[in-house]
């Protein structure tokens, strides 16, 4: 057996207070140590599947099927630095901007399946599901409670911040959720529009500068371009329907 005393640790961790209670019976017997392993494994196994149901990642292709060769620009050392998880360390936001189609989305949410399997906290949403979500309370104790909710996951991913409009409420909202977050927790934002034209997705909202002030302090800003990839895919699928067409005459 190794250590008894670091044995008893682990037994008292995972708050195995029968097992404690003869503990002189199951260091005897040798059979603690496997005991503990396997507890560990099952309740990891678990932590990991709820940590999962709860994140709300959805489907996506693995980072080991990305095609980096596809965007004209992207740079795969850097993002492959942000999957070594540092970032969270620091508390440090990331920024994926690109056009449609060149795999924000796909790249966001290896970052936070990534985390998950690293025992972190995860939450993805879109950037309308979290503003209609938020916008819909109706009463300032059930928007605190709701802002703590988003506020509390290590990593929050927002995805498609760009692709509507969004009124000052709305604004005001995602800069209070913004604000209780900076420098505490990191939040990952998907974007198809550049900093400089938010004012266009927060049309006559006061709060866009610092709003992007906050999450661009000290943030990794990943930036792609490219022709969409779903475009790419359309295109080859078309093309192979013709020629399988035109085999069968």
């Amino acid at each position: 057996m190794k250590n008894p005393d670091a044995l008893q640790v682990r037994a008292k961790a995972l708050h195995l207070h029968g097992l404690l209670a003869h503990w002189s019976e199951a260091a005897a017997g040798g059979w603690a140590e496997a005991l503990l392993g396997w507890e560990e494994e099952e309740r990891g196994r678990r932590s990991l599947e709820r940590r999962l149901q709860d994140a709300h990642i959805g489907r996506f292709k693995s980072i080991c099927d990305f095609d980096w060769t596809w965007p004209k620009r992207c740079d795969r050392a850097n993002f492959e630095a942000l999957m070594t998880l540092d970032f969270l360390k620091e508390a440090t936001n990331v920024v994926l901007v690109g056009p449609n189609g060149v795999g924000k989305t796909t790249l966001a949410r290896n970052l936070a399946h990534q985390a998950l399997i690293h025992g972190h906290t995860v939450l993805a949403t879109s950037a309308g599901q979290l503003l209609g979500d938020l916008s819909a309370l109706d009463s300032d104790s059930a928007l605190r409670r709701r802002l703590r909710h988003y506020g509390a996951p290590a990593l929050l991913l927002i995805d498609e911040v760009g692709y509507l409009s969004y009124s000052n409420r709305h604004a005001d909202l995602l800069f209070e959720l913004i604000s209780r977050r900076y420098e505490q927790k990191s939040t990952v934002v998907t974007t198809n529009r550049p900093f400089a034209e938010w004012r266009e997705v927060f049309p006559n909202a006061a709060c866009v500068v610092s709003m992007v002030d906050r999450l661009m302090h000290n943030a990794e800003i990943v930036a792609i371009d490219g022709e969409s990839y779903r475009v790419k895919e359309a295109r080859e699928r078309a093309e192979l329907r013709a020629k399988q067409r035109r085999g069968g005459r």
